[in-house]
């Protein structure tokens, strides 16, 4: 009989409710040991994992691991929240009572573990000494060595995040069980899989996964639905934001921008950006983070945010020197990267994924793709074809980075107290309508833009690629409680600020007739924020249109430019035709939402009046 006491305690864990905790799972999940992580296992497990076959070498100090074919994404009709009482569904959270889920997940996961270790990973998601410390301790069980390795990159990971807490209790309880992947019915009326966030009690547990998105339960499950469920009932707010810092080396000023942008709407690109070559003398950008910012006001009334993660959990597809050169240094050999589901060439130990280069290894010898399938097998028609159904990585494929290997990582990124936030953005695609980038000047005009985000499906959430839809805040797949209320928590955390961050929304895809882009995007949309930080600062006043204030072209820093003017001009209209038609869709959008505040439909209702008025 395992003796978890010793086990923990010989690992510095000598916290008796953890212990408590990992003795409950321990019961139900029976494993046949149980072992404490820490960072400083990292070497040992990769050479185990390497040695089981579990991951494989990707070059020097780089890896490779493959996920079962059928689970390669988030879930999100798999994923839940519960809680005991029914008035925190919301629309899109997919509550469930939390009595019901837990008895389901005991069930599946009894006996689980047998014949296997049971890894305990005590973890913190914010610095030492942060004011969101209390709300980042979090100890996740798992069943699976290669969640191990993601958690190490991702979270500060170690028993000494334990010791001489405030309240030895307070922390997130995540278990999280692979299943037997080929015998769980994905996607069928008998699908197994149950990915639950039981909010009110501070615990996660998800069954049936090796994708991180559903097995990294210090992610998304405790950073983003943990955590907006946490900052509604203690006044912060957990968002799916990345964060960069903007550097003006003339002046010495620093600028913070927070924002959110859907799945596949340019997030990590934008958060990686570097300036372009003609103002890298001027401006230093950093990296905070891609997918996760907490944000609350602190004692002077300042926005502050930090992003409360320790890696980047990055999709590979279309990643390379000219899209996210900053992400291609990070996953460089001799950085401890770990890919999953590109393809891989064990014999060269090289990786591929589509985007990385123009055409694919025109040599297809050695090649294995994401189901790990050999590529010389196929069709020769079908080996290099590049259509739907032949790719060699999974369009959802990941790599998984330490912060620290990021080659543009702000100096001060594990500062305990976050940075002070300047502006919050949003974006989403968008081929027409929005133009380059629109200021909003009041908190409920703000709130209202990020409420209506729109967004294409993309493979991270299963979706239809190209079919639109709402996503508010990039928060749908990660929403904890009622949108009202999530709506209200928005104006009452920031109505608190004595200065309020500038909001604005940007789009980077308007497209020409000829289905080109107008804008080049990538490092020239530095351009556009140092608009915006120049608007805030009442340095230039725009041009004030029915749906918010757009830039002059003269206002454009535009040295160095090597675009189209007139295209340029282009992105800088505001169709008032399709935004008259916009605004009805998002009316029906609004209308889901039970008890939204009324500011929110004020700020609509005044849109849809300037707009009428301007077409007037």
């Amino acid at each position: 009989m395992l003796d978890v006491d010793k086990v923990l305690t010989d690992a510095g864990l000598t916290n008796p409710h953890v212990i408590d905790y990992v003795k409950e799972w321990a019961e139900i999940t029976q494993p046949e040991k149980i072992e404490v992580i820490s960072a400083d296992d990292d070497a040992r497990l990769i050479k185990e994992g390497l040695e089981t076959g579990e991951i494989a070498p990707a070059g020097k100090g780089r890896y490779y691991s493959r996920s079962y074919y059928k689970d390669t994404a988030r879930s999100e009709e798999r994923t839940v929240v519960a809680t005991a009482t029914e008035s925190d569904k919301g629309v899109y959270n997919n509550w469930k009572p939390s009595d019901e889920v837990k008895d389901i997940q005991k069930k599946r996961m009894t006996g689980s573990a047998k014949g296997k270790t049971m890894y305990v990973i005590p973890y913190l998601m914010a610095p030492q000494g942060s004011p969101m410390e209390k709300y980042a301790r979090g100890v996740q069980l798992t069943d699976n060595l290669t969640v191990c390795l993601h958690i190490i990159r991702m979270a500060r990971v170690g028993a000494q995040y334990f010791v001489d807490v405030d309240d030895p209790d307070y922390f997130e309880r995540s278990v999280h069980v692979t299943g037997d992947l080929p015998n769980l019915g994905q996607g069928t009326e008998d699908d197994q899989r149950l990915f639950a966030t039981v909010a009110d009690e501070r615990t996660i547990l998800h069954f049936g996964s090796s994708y991180g998105g559903n097995c990294l339960l210090n992610k998304i499950a405790h950073g983003l639905r943990q955590a907006a469920y946490d900052g509604w009932k203690n006044n912060f707010l957990g968002e799916q934001f990345m964060l960069i810092g903007i550097k003006d080396k003339e002046t010495d000023k620093e600028y913070h921008i927070a924002g959110g942008f859907p799945s596949a709407s340019g997030k990590t690109n934008l958060a990686m950006m570097l300036p372009p070559d003609a103002l890298g003398d001027r401006y230093d950008v950093y990296f905070y983070g891609d997918d996760i910012v907490w944000l609350w006001v602190n004692e002077d009334g300042e926005v502050y945010g930090m992003n409360p993660e320790y890696g980047t959990f990055g999709v590979a597809k279309d990643t390379n020197w000219k899209t996210n050169p900053t992400a291609m240094k990070a996953i460089e050999e001799g950085n401890e990267t770990l890919f999953t589901n590109v393809a891989y060439n064990p014999d060269t130990q090289e990786l591929w994924w589509e985007g990385k280069d123009p055409e694919p290894p025109v040599d297809v010898e050695g090649w294995y793709d994401w189901k790990g399938e050999k590529i010389s097998d196929r069709p020769k028609e079908r080996q290099r074809s590049g259509e739907k159904g032949d790719e060699w990585a999974h369009p959802n494929s990941r790599f998984t980075a330490s912060l620290s290997v990021v080659p543009n990582i702000a100096p001060n990124y594990e500062a305990p107290e976050g940075v002070k936030i300047d502006a919050i953005i949003f974006g989403g695609r968008c081929k027409d309508r929005e133009p380059l980038v629109r200021a909003l000047t009041d908190l409920p005009n703000g709130v209202y833009d990020g409420l209506t985000l729109g967004a294409e499906a993309t493979f991270a959430a299963e979706g239809k690629q190209g079919v639109l839809r709402y996503d508010p805040m990039s928060m749908r797949p990660f929403m904890s409680y009622p949108e009202g209320d999530y709506a209200a928590h928005w104006l009452k955390v920031l109505g608190e600020a004595k200065e309020l961050p500038i909001f604005a929304h940007v789009n980077w895809f308007q497209r020409g007739e000829d289905g080109r882009f107008l804008w080049p995007g990538y490092r020239d949309n530095l351009r556009a924020l140092l608009w915006l930080l120049d608007f805030k600062a009442g340095r230039v006043k725009g041009n004030e249109t029915a749906v918010g204030v757009v830039p002059t072209l003269e206002e454009l820093n535009l040295d160095g430019f090597d675009g189209d003017i007139d295209d340029v001009k282009k992105v800088l209209e505001v169709d008032l035709d399709r935004w008259a038609q916009e605004l009805e869709m998002r009316e029906e959008h609004l209308k889901q939402f039970p008890s939204l505040p009324q500011e929110i439909w004020d700020a609509h209702n005044k849109m849809v009046e300037a707009v009428k008025e301007a077409r007037a």
